[in-house]
This record gives structure tokens, sequence and C-alpha cells, in this order.
């Protein structure tokens, strides 16, 4: 579809996530570690333009990091308005 080419999309993959103080976060300095709630063999999720669209699993080959697709999420239903 020659029509979609040109569509810009932003792909992120979310590792995990977590909740700290900000006076916690602005005490970081280089090298710190920040923990988060997954471990590493758990599926990390695939946003584009910020909605959930796909869940997968990491893979590392040398230097490179790739994400496979283990499963596409269907959009959900929009509510019914009262």
């Amino acid at each position: 579809m020659p029509v979609l080419d040109d569509v810009p999309l932003d792909v992120a993959v979310v590792l995990g996530a977590t909740t700290m103080p900000i006076h916690q976060l602005l005490r970081m300095g280089r090298g710190a570690v920040i923990e988060l709630d997954q471990n590493e063999d758990e599926d990390v999720l695939i946003l584009a333009n910020n909605l959930p669209v796909a869940k997968g699993t990491v893979s590392v080959n040398g230097s490179r990091i790739a994400i496979e697709i283990r499963e596409l999420l269907r959009k959900p239903a929009p509510m019914a308005e009262i």
C-alpha cells in the first residue's frame, strides 16, 4: 500500500516500570540502576503511537537487541455513551 509509506509511526517497547520519589530520581547519577517491576523472561509491551498493539520477548544477539512478537493485541471496543 504505497499510500501508507509516508505515514509516521512511533514504535516503543516497554521493558517495565517502577515508582520512586522524585528526590531519589534527582540524586541518581551516571551508572545508577533503576529496578523495574518485570523479569527478563517476561513479555514486553509494544506500543504504536502510544497505544498497545502487541507483546513480545527480548532477544540479544551480540550487540543487537531485537523484539520477537508473540501476541497481537486486539483494539478494545469503544465504551457506549449513556
